[in-house]
């Protein structure tokens, strides 16, 4: 067994292809939940990512979008009668904004889709700089902290340090996987792997045993696989934002079922019918070993990315890349968008065939907009051309993070009205995007590489050159990514919550998850939401 082989002086454990992963992968949640030690850094970090998402989700209920609304009721509907507020109730946990108890899997579903519905919060490329067998480079999000909430308002053992390493121990099994096995080249949606990971966190935290816990990943793999159907289509829906809820709301209905006794399929890495071995032949074994950390610097959750506004994690390249030609030559000051005779961004695939694709330059719902390269950065333009507030300050600094600050793409620039300012559309009808063929592919995922061209009517080039480490990149070290995330969190919590004191104080309840004990975990979501009147999206 697993467990058997686990020494404390060991920094990381590989699950090897020839053995029984999906077992494994549960005695290493439960051992890690044990004796794990990852460092202050990396708690960190995850601490850094969880305030993030948080604040993604309450202010996407705020501005009432649709997907997490629609949840949150339903969930508020199966309330329970009875409970109090500060004690865990089994079987049940929180919605965001709210202290009714609601069926643990109905307030995972909720708050997962809620966080992820602005497309905003952390990013995983599936990269180890170390290993070449550990760059298959899948996507992924931290979407998935809400598990580890939702155990800890069932189990009074559960404390804030507690819940903080499991968040770790989420994102490593998470982030581990995306680098050894591409969903996306098989039009498998990413969420997968955060399923997964979430079966695992959710049960070494409930008790649940190894054989529960691949139990319970075989059922999921073996029932509920999301293809990229989710993600394809001239307009976008609901479902592309609600994908990684859903699919953990069935991932811990596998895990529930298979506490009470329901056996799914066994040993699913090495099930020749399953989508690792049906998709990457074998002779019997998992296509890939799996390395997970158990201590120090070296977990996934130190290569995730940040977002540092309202964008697709493919277009920070071209973002960071226009920032620099304002902030570099103060065109905007001097010319109109009349100015201009074409724009040209040369990118990577996969950039260049998903927010590249054709069927993205005319965007309708929010969920299109925030995946169009040409929406995104015709955007952020349009505001450093049209904003006086923004000129002013460009006349004032040299610093690429008060661009970033004063640019900061919020959910009003994806309304209902933003997507049809014609200022922006004019902006995308210049906008070439092309593929940069081998010399950019060779370069993600390590990196993000893109160059952005602005061509005047005067006859003036302006070039970004090439950006490979954009700001709010794992990699990036210039930037000063506190500072960012803080406005972040200030606009975004100006949304959500409706005085500066109550913003403040949620932010430091989140800020503080390591200190809390359980009792203020059961209410550590809890904040008055500052609902708007209307949904941001009509």
């Amino acid at each position: 067994m697993l467990t058997q082989t686990i020494s404390r002086a060991f920094s990381q454990v590989v699950l090897k292809a020839n053995k029984n992963q999906a077992r494994e992968l549960g005695e290493y949640a439960i051992e890690f939940m044990k004796n794990g030690n990852p460092s202050k850094k990396v708690l960190e970090r995850c601490k850094l990512f969880h305030t993030d998402s948080v604040f993604c989700g309450v202010s996407a209920l705020a501005l009432k979008t649709n997907a997490p609304t629609i949840l949150a009721q339903e969930a508020k509907s199966l309330a329970a009668k009875t409970g109090a507020a500060t004690k865990p109730k089994p079987g049940f946990a929180k919605v965001f904004g709210s202290n009714l108890w609601v069926p643990a899997t109905n307030a995972i579903v909720a708050n997962s889709a809620a966080v992820r519905e602005w497309d905003s919060n952390g990013t995983v490329f599936g990269y180890d700089a170390s290993s070449p067998a550990r760059r298959a480079g899948e996507f992924g999000h931290n979407d998935y902290y809400p598990v580890v909430i939702a155990a800890a308002q069932q189990n009074a053992t559960i404390d804030g340090k507690t819940a903080l390493k499991a968040m770790v121990l989420s994102d490593e099994i998470r982030g581990r996987l995306a680098e050894v096995f591409s969903l996306k080249t098989y039009k498998i949606d990413h969420v997968v792997h955060g399923a997964i990971a979430s079966i695992c966190t959710y049960g070494a935290l409930l008790g649940a045993t190894p054989a529960q816990i691949e139990s319970a990943i075989g059922m999921f793999v073996a029932h509920y696989i999301p293809f990229r159907a989710i993600r394809a289509g001239h307009q976008l829906s609901d479902s592309k934002g609600a994908s990684a809820a859903i699919s953990t709301e069935a991932a811990i209905k596998c895990l529930q079922r298979s506490m009470n006794g329901f056996v799914g399929p066994a040993d699913i890495f090495r099930n020749p019918e399953a989508i690792f071995r049906l998709f990457q032949k074998t002779k019997g074994d998992s296509p890939f070993d799996i390395t997970l950390s158990l201590s120090g610097d070296d977990y996934a959750v130190m290569g995730m990315h940040f977002k540092l506004g309202l964008y697709e994690h493919q277009s920070a390249g071209a973002l960071e890349g226009l920032q620099k030609l304002i902030l570099d030559t103060k065109f905007v000051q001097n010319y109109s968008i009349d100015s201009i005779d074409k724009i040209k961004v040369t990118a990577y695939e996969p950039a260049f065939g998903i927010i590249g694709d054709p069927a993205k330059r005319d965007p309708h719902t929010r969920q299109s907009a925030d995946h169009s390269m040409v929406y995104i950065l015709g955007t952020m333009l349009r505001k450093a051309f049209t904003e006086k507030s923004f000129h002013q300050l460009l006349s004032s600094t040299n610093d690429l993070n008060e661009i970033w600050k004063a640019l900061f793409l919020s959910p009003f620039d994806y309304s209902h009205a933003a997507v049809r300012n014609q200022d922006t559309r004019k902006l995308m009808a210049l906008t070439e995007f092309e593929h940069g063929g081998k010399e950019y592919d060779d370069k993600y995922p390590e990196g993000i590489p893109t160059r952005v061209q602005i061509l005047l009517k005067d006859g003036k080039n302006l070039d970004s050159q090439f950006v490979m480490f954009p700001s709010g990149h794992a990699r990036n070290t210039h930037c000063d990514l506190a500072g960012i995330l803080q406005n972040k969190f200030k606009q975004l919590g100006k949304i959500a919550i409706k005085d500066s004191k109550s913003q403040d104080s949620f932010y430091q309840q989140l800020n503080s998850i390591d200190t809390l004990s359980n009792k203020e975990l059961q209410t550590i979501y809890n904040c008055e939401i500052n609902y708007a009147s209307k949904s941001i999206d009509e």
